[in-house]
């Protein structure tokens, strides 16, 4: 603290110089709050120079005190931290209340962020900062700031209603083909949607290929395979049903030949023999034509011959 001397000629005197004063207060006005009148002087002057020295102290606290507020809320973020308006009065009040007033308002605004950004957090999308305010509407940085938010969360709710929409459509209630629509989405929103559309559609297409081939077979094609790109379970089930459809239409290709020999061309003793392996050896397809045993032919000859003999 510097303290401005009354003097002449370096001898102390009883009455306040008007240079010292004028010193005091140009050092004040450069913000030197430091700066202090004597405090020896009766009468006006010693009035004058207390009550110099009791704004110069005012100021320095509040600027310390500013100083500390900054360092609580800005820095350690302990934004229920105020100025004391215990000595603020006048002017010097009106400056505490709109420090303060501004904090109040700074975390407000930043507790409604958070409010919102933790319900998001929690899965609770119906959470908004209210752009009107409790006093006034909000503008500027503020307003900015309340839109984005808002926009993320009216974005993040249509991206769950979407999904759970198209969730639903096919995968319950089995209505193929269903897409998620979501407008003005970029990034991994994007990706998100266009992942999901992906699976639907390729869900959709696989089981409209299945369908397709199965109802083939009810109706009794047995020349519809089942031909898409598939992987892992989806690729086992087309095998499956190809191999089916495979095993199906031989075993009534053999049902046919043996049904047109044995009830058209009246070569009895047919059998049907579809195409695999028996036992690893290859069925015996004579039987149609050799009948071993039967007409008293015991060297097996076909019976064509025997009733050309005859």
């Amino acid at each position: 603290m510097a303290e401005v001397q009354s003097s002449t000629n370096g001898h102390h005197k009883d009455v306040l110089d008007r240079r010292d004063l004028l010193a005091a207060l140009r050092a004040f006005k450069r913000g030197e709050l430091g700066v202090r009148l004597p405090d020896d002087l009766t009468g006006v002057d010693g009035q004058i120079c207390d009550a110099f020295n009791d704004a110069a102290q005012l100021a320095e606290t509040l600027s310390t005190e500013v100083l500390e507020l900054r360092q609580t809320v800005g820095v350690e973020g302990r934004t229920h931290k105020r100025l004391n308006k215990s000595a603020a009065r006048g002017g010097w009040g009106v400056y505490v209340n709109g420090v303060n007033g501004l904090l109040d308002d700074v975390t407000a605004h930043t507790g409604d962020v958070a409010r919102v950004l933790t319900a998001v957090a929690k899965g609770d999308l119906t959470q908004t900062i209210d752009l009107e305010g409790d006093e006034s509407a909000l503008r500027g940085d503020f307003l900015r700031h309340a839109k984005i938010v808002n926009g993320m969360v009216t974005q993040l709710a249509s991206f769950s209603s979407e999904v759970t929409r198209v969730a639903q459509e096919v995968g319950v209630d089995g209505k193929l083909g269903a897409q998620a629509r979501i407008r003005g989405v970029a990034g991994v929103w994007k990706e998100l949607t266009d992942s999901v559309n992906l699976m639907a559609s390729n869900l959709t297409e696989q089981v409209r290929e299945i369908a397709r081939v199965t109802t083939a077979v009810a109706g009794g094609d047995l020349t519809k395979t089942v031909n898409i790109d598939a992987k892992g379970e989806i690729l086992e089930l087309k095998n499956t049903i190809n191999t089916m459809v495979d095993q199906l239409s031989s075993f009534s290709s053999e049902v046919t030949r043996v049904a047109r020999e044995v009830g058209t061309e009246g070569v009895l003793g047919g059998r049907a023999h579809p195409k695999r392996e028996l036992d690893g050896q290859q069925p015996d397809h004579s039987g149609a034509q050799h009948r071993r045993g039967f007409a008293g032919d015991r060297r097996g000859r076909p019976l064509a011959q025997d009733h050309g003999r005859r």
